[in-house]
């Protein structure tokens, strides 16, 4: 790791900004602003200030220097390894697990992504976040902030799908992907300083970006507001482009490569010169954000910045994602992997945390989570958690403020120190995992074990050596698996893991009884030999052969064939006598069955299978599911 600050150093820097601070207390209004940055698959690794072993080609130095003006977290975290179930969490501030909501998209029936090859079925889980989720946009709305969002949502089924920001807690909402907008030429259609270029050059040579502007236009507009500005930047999510001819050409020819050659998945190393011109971008573009604020005079506090009372937070919504089929992006090395999976370099992130009160320059290697922005900046703001609102994160406003190199300051809802983190991402074609760090150590659960050559289930990896509060560096890169050297330590953390799990009532994958190979109990699974319908009373009769079915659930829609069909999951009632009877909930136009055996097997009836609306791209389930009377 590069060399942090010495505690002195940063408790001079606390002290000279609190001594600041407390000069014009009287002045200040009560309620301080906040801005959330969440950036798109930005890589621990693809910010200059985070840099380590060898060195970045990337470009930051407006990041650089905002972690500079605040505290950098070299353990932070993101709530999942992939977007949808980050920024839900983010925003609702349970765990995706407790949500049900652990992937992108969602909201339909648990198949196998290969039909005969998958060894095992993903859950179902949720296509959405809930309208009524009280949010944290919708409690500071409800204490007198104006809430902002600008740029990407997708925590619906579909970018435009219900519901909508304004639906949980937004008063101001824009999602123009701006530059992001896809090229039809990579390598010719670039901007231009031409008059009439919708992504004209500015001054410095940047494309015009909308999602920035829109961003900048809330704070211009409500700047003489309380208020909380949700910024979810497009970048540096994929299409891999940049409309900046200059940015392309100098990475190109700073990494020494061709750019109309494309980098292959198997090449590694941070080679893409069109993602480095996009982490450029963001930075630019980031840095009109940090300028504003620093200039901007503060309307409720005369003779001082908005930035003087405004919370920053930053950082990403997941790991890099290092590349797709045909195309190597970024390297998250270091970390092992990346987006889609609960390794490292699938949810170690950027966090900066900027603000009243918090020092500069401080750097801490505390861990810290997405969870926890939503607590937080309820203490930031003086609001009040809601009576009955669970929160899955921590308050880590303590830290900041008092000693940001003090884990002790972190505490669960119960008092005890927080050492502890969990990730579920148990989804096929992907990583199908879940995870468990615990202080040094990290436990990794791998669900697709069976009768599947080279994994192990278990994989226990020693992250760092504590000594004294200081994190030395063992093994981040996740190489070494202890699990076999230290079995009681492996055993009692995936426990612990269970544990979790359970309380969480986290979706846990099936196995596939369609998959072409041997598992075992496959030979047992239960027959299902019909159903019967009398209005919304549904009964299914099925032949056990010789594994028990100890669980069923309906899973149903209530808007087949429409542009957004979305299935839900509901428990049904298993009876002696092989029968699964359930009600189908008021509207529902389509149904499927599961039965789940002793051995953990899913038998859909009828069998699903996802099929094209003729004439149509829509992909749909409802041609072979049974319709509702």
């Amino acid at each position: 790791m590069k060399i942090k600050p010495s505690f002195f150093c940063a408790l001079l820097g606390a002290l000279s900004f609190v001594s600041s601070s407390c000069s014009v207390e009287d002045g200040r209004p009560a309620k301080p602003n906040v801005v959330l940055i969440l950036v798109d698959d930005l890589g621990w690794q693809d910010v200059g200030c985070y840099d380590i072993d060898e060195p970045t080609p990337y470009e930051t130095p407006r990041l650089d220097a905002l972690a500079k003006t605040g505290v950098m977290f070299w353990q932070g975290y993101s709530p999942a390894p992939t977007c949808a179930p980050s920024r839900a969490a983010i925003l609702s501030g349970d765990h995706p697990a407790r949500a049900q909501k652990t992937h992108v998209v969602g909201g339909a029936p648990p198949v196998p992504y290969h039909k005969t090859g998958a060894r095992v079925i993903s859950p179902w889980y949720s296509g959405r976040m809930p309208a009524d989720e009280l949010t944290i946009a919708r409690v500071l709305q409800q204490n007198g902030y104006t809430t902002g969002h600008a740029g990407k949502w997708h925590i619906a089924i579909s970018h435009n799908a219900y519901p909508q920001p304004e639906d949980l807690g937004f008063d101001w909402t824009r999602s123009d992907r701006g530059a992001r907008s896809g090229m039809k030429d990579r390598l010719k259609d670039f901007a231009s300083d031409r008059e009439g270029d919708p992504y004209r050059l500015d001054e410095n040579g940047y494309p015009f970006h909308q999602n920035n502007e829109d961003a900048l236009t809330f704070l211009r507009e409500h700047k003489a507001d309380p208020f909380f500005l949700y910024y979810a930047t497009w970048l540096v999510h994929a299409p891999i482009h940049t409309r900046s001819k200059e940015l392309l050409d100098k990475y190109a020819a700073k990494m020494g490569v061709d750019p109309s050659v494309t980098p292959t998945r198997e090449q590694e190393g941070q080679i893409n010169p069109f993602y480095a011109a996009m982490v450029a971008e963001l930075d630019y573009y980031l840095g009109t954000v940090f300028d504003y604020l620093d200039q901007t005079e503060d309307p409720r506090w005369p003779g001082h910045k908005l930035s003087e009372n405004t919370y920053l937070i930053f950082t990403s919504d997941n790991g890099g994602m290092e590349g797709g089929p045909k195309e190597r992006y970024t390297d998250n090395y270091p970390l092992d992997r990346g987006k889609i999976s609960a390794m490292e370099g699938g949810v170690r992130v950027p966090l900066i945390v900027r603000g009243p009160g918090i020092p500069e320059g401080v750097q801490t290697d505390v861990m810290a989570n997405g969870l926890d922005f939503y607590p937080t900046i309820l203490a930031m703001t003086g609001v009040e958690k809601p009576v009955g609102k669970s929160l899955d994160g921590c308050d880590i406003l303590p830290l900041l403020t008092e000693d940001p190199q003090d884990a002790r300051l972190v505490r669960e809802a119960d008092g005890s120190v927080r050492d502890t983190m969990m990730w579920h991402f148990p989804h096929g074609g992907g990583a199908m995992e879940a995870a468990i760090r615990v202080g040094d150590y990290k436990l990794v659960r791998n669900f697709d074990h069976v009768a599947n050559p080279g994994t192990e289930e278990l994989e226990l990896y020693r992250l760092y050596r504590t000594d004294g509060g200081t994190a030395n560096r063992a093994d981040i890169e996740e190489a070494r698996n202890l699990a076999a050297l230290m079995p009681e330590r492996a055993q009692r953390m995936d426990a612990k893991l269970s544990e979790m799990l359970t309380e969480m009532k986290a979706s846990l994958p099936y196995f596939n009884p369609a998959y072409r190979g041997e598992l075992p109990g496959k030979e047992a699974i239960c027959e299902v030999v019909g159903h019967e319908m009398k209005g919304r009373k549904v009964e299914v009769s099925f032949a056990e052969r010789g594994a028990k079915v100890v669980r069923a659930d309906l899973i149903y829609t209530l808007n087949g064939l429409e542009r957004y069909e979305e299935w839900f999951r509901t428990p049904a009632k298993v009876h002696a006598g092989g029968k699964v009877s359930a009600t189908l909930p008021q509207g529902t136009t389509h149904f499927y069955l599961n039965l789940i055996d002793e051995n953990n097997f899913l038998v859909s009836y009828p069998d699903a299978e996802q099929k094209a609306v003729k004439g149509g791209k829509q992909k749909t389930y409802t041609y072979t599911a049974l319709a509702a009377e």
